[in-house]
């Protein structure tokens, strides 16, 4: 695994609050944290649910860039000096028979102003209890650290779950310790409490492969090694785009640049760029996971790059 990153945050900056968040007036943060945006794509009904946020410091956000660019990212992403927060979006997707849930948030794993996911669908009518399936984009402790309540029970305990094989294999590896470098090994604790906590419902998924029908498994390896998007038929087509696109400006305006977390950096600048530029092209429409709430929209070409332009 040589080509896994063996650099990474502290503790220290992965749990150190959300300042950006805390300095937003009481009722906004609520406002905020109760969010659900609905549309439609094709046979979907989908519910943009807020789990909260994070807050990420700018050598993880924006690693390559220089202190101009930083100064002037951090202020249009609405951060602070050297930090700024990041939405969590989940989709909620009904179709058919089926209640979707596509990543189950933090839970109480990740930071304090994330983890609301289960509180925000009742909030928003919808019964936790009645979701069928669950499919996990990756197994960051962002996507899969609720899939367990404080009280060590399935937040979804009605739920078939479903990760991308390359993703199962990567972090259920037995030798973690001496297969990853260091800094991994507490996501791999983190991910192997998720992932075995469904074990005897998972259906492992790779590239090409049905969800359910009209929601294809699309191959975005890089962030991490099994890292999947989701894309959904109807219209011009949608793209779940997961952390294949972490930044609602960054991964647009400069789809080039690394992101701090992005395992294989090379592979994920890659397919990033060619989901940038196919939806582009496509006009296919975009849920994006940390971008500004509900994280829908579209991407245009602009100059030698492009942009976001958000739906709603």
């Amino acid at each position: 695994m040589s080509d896994i990153i063996s650099t990474g945050p502290s503790r220290r900056q992965l749990l150190a609050g959300t300042a950006a968040f805390a300095t937003l007036p009481a009722w906004a943060q609520y406002a905020l944290a109760q969010q659900a945006y609905r549309f439609k794509q094709g046979e979907f009904d989908i519910t943009v649910v807020s789990d909260g946020y994070l807050t990420l410091p700018a050598d993880i956000i924006m690693p390559t860039a220089n202190a101009q660019e930083r100064a002037e990212l951090l202020k249009r992403l609405g951060g602070a000096a050297d930090s700024a927060p990041m939405r969590t979006n989940i989709p909620v997707i009904r179709v058919g028979s089926d209640l979707i849930v596509v990543d189950t948030g933090s839970g109480d794993k990740f930071q304090a102003t994330a983890g609301n996911l289960v509180e925000n669908l009742k909030a928003a009518g919808i019964d936790p209890a009645a979701v069928t399936k669950v499919v996990f984009t990756h197994a960051h402790p962002d996507h899969s650290g609720g899939t367990l309540g404080k009280d060590g029970k399935l937040a979804f305990p009605n739920a078939a779950y479903y990760v991308g094989a390359a993703e199962w294999q990567f972090w259920t590896n037995p030798d973690y310790r001496t297969a990853m470098p260091e800094p991994l090994h507490e996501f791999a604790r983190g991910a192997q409490r998720d992932l075995f906590a469904v074990k005897d419902r998972v259906t492992l998924v790779k590239p090409g492969d049905e969800i359910v029908s009209g929601m294809r498994v699309l191959d975005t390896a890089g962030h991490t090694p099994g890292h999947i998007s989701l894309e959904l038929a109807g219209g011009s087509g949608m793209i779940i785009t997961a952390d294949a696109a972490t930044n609602h400006l960054i991964s647009f305006e400069h789809p080039d640049w690394r992101f701090g977390f992005d395992m294989q950096s090379d592979l994920a600048i890659a397919n990033r760029k060619k989901l940038v530029d196919r939806a582009a092209s496509e006009r296919l429409r975009l849920l994006g996971y940390h971008w500004t709430y509900p994280g829908v929209g579209f991407a245009e070409r602009s100059g030698s790059g492009f942009r976001f332009v958000a739906e709603a």
